[in-house]
């Protein structure tokens, strides 16, 4: 036999709703269907860590001359020069 606990949870008023209206929908009670999305997700894999990707450095002495990254108009008139 199927041991049961009882709980507690709660719920925001509108994810309360739709969740009643789904299991009615669907022909089963709120608590099978709390149960069924609780079983889905302790299934699923757990995420994978991606290597950390390692971003080149470059050495040198800073920005140009006239170029501020405070002031990002100083970047776009230069970028406009480039054209």
């Amino acid at each position: 036999m199927l041991m049961c606990m009882r709980t507690v949870i709660t719920l925001d008023d509108e994810l309360h709703r739709r969740a009643k209206a789904y299991a009615a929908r669907h022909g089963t009670t709120l608590a099978a269907l709390v149960g069924d999305a609780l079983r889905a997700r302790l299934a699923r894999k757990p995420a994978t860590r991606r290597t950390p990707v390692v971003l080149p450095t470059f050495r040198g002495e800073g920005l140009a001359p006239g170029i501020s990254l405070d002031d990002m108009k100083t970047i776009y008139d230069r970028m406009e020069g480039v054209r």
